[in-house]
């Protein structure tokens, strides 16, 4: 198999090159009140990092002078950080779209359960993590009592218009529970809408579909009972160049909880970082230098680019 970065020069001429910088996605914590088995940053209760005060203000002066229009926040459960509230006012005071990723059961916790209605009353973005529309898929790959919570909370979030009203977005995110590629996304979210509505009364607003990375736990895991080499073989077998031009590290910025940057998420999750051109920390961000980076790509970027692709929002073609 060739190596990603030979894929990429053969489907476009050049090395993987940032288009723009779209969105500012923000891991600002890795404490998780679950431990998923497919978390690429193994987020968990006993995590304590989370980012400062003096880091998420240099991220809002990022968003400012990239001109991005949305600010992705993420984690572990980013809802734990103590600053979350006022990061999220702050960025939508800057005029950008703020989008949350949330595990659905974090709103059930007490502390967080006025969550629903407090993101309702700032048109927030959701994008929540729910890989079945199963009892026991969801507690195979989240632990057991997960699925419960999970529509427990997607309830309280249509109770205050989530996925009922088109400014309250609900997005869900579905991930295989194995080695598999994603199903077409058309086709899975019709099954998520029939069986959420028949079954529990539920709506959303879209699925998205994401490829199991083969890294950190999830790669532990398959690597166990000899799954991983044949795993990575079957994401460069399924190379698709019309993916490329919509790959989310072109168009975004990711800001890791220590302030360090890099082209994605997953490449957050093994520290390889972006190209030194853009300043290794956010306090340093230069919107035109990090534009003139090349993207750092290693053997998981055949993730993003297998079938139809998938990036943080989902399928790509």
């Amino acid at each position: 198999m060739p190596t990603f970065h030979e894929a990429i020069v053969d489907a476009t001429g050049g090395p993987l090159l940032p288009a723009s910088i779209a969105t500012v996605q923000v891991n600002i914590g890795l404490a998780c009140n679950l431990a998923c088995l497919h978390c690429h940053v193994e987020s968990g209760p006993k995590r304590t990092e989370a980012m400062t005060r003096e880091t998420l203000l240099s991220v809002l002066a990022a968003v400012r002078s990239s001109g991005a229009g949305v600010v992705d926040i993420t984690g572990g459960a980013p809802e734990m950080h103590p600053e979350f509230r006022w990061f999220v006012d702050e960025s939508l005071g800057l005029g950008a779209q703020v989008m949350v990723r949330t595990n659905l059961t974090i709103l059930l916790d007490e502390g967080y359960q006025d969550l629903p209605g407090w993101f309702a009353a700032r048109g927030v973005h959701l994008v929540a993590s729910l890989p079945c529309y199963t009892q026991a898929n969801v507690d195979a790959q989240r632990g057991r009592g997960t699925f419960e919570g999970s529509i427990e909370a997607l309830r309280r979030l249509n109770e205050v218009g989530y996925g009922q009203r088109p400014a309250l977005r609900l997005d869900l995110v579905y991930n295989p529970g194995g080695t598999g590629l994603p199903g077409p996304q058309a086709a899975l979210e019709a099954d998520y809408r029939r069986r959420l509505a028949d079954d529990w009364g539920l709506t959303f607003t879209r699925l998205l579909t994401i490829t199991n990375m083969p890294i950190g736990r999830f790669a532990r895991d398959i690597d166990r009972d000899g799954r991983l080499a044949p795993y990575v073989d079957t994401l460069a077998a399924a190379f698709n160049p019309a993916t490329v031009d919509a790959l989310m590290c072109r168009h975004q910025l990711h800001v890791a909880w220590d302030g360090r940057l890099y082209d994605c998420d997953f490449n957050y999750a093994i520290g390889l970082g972006a190209d030194g051109s853009g300043g290794a920390h956010i306090a340093d961000f230069e919107p035109t230098r990090f534009l003139g980076r090349r993207i750092a790509t290693r053997a998981h970027c055949f993730g993003c680019t297998a079938g139809a692709g998938s990036s943080c929002g989902g399928a790509l073609a």
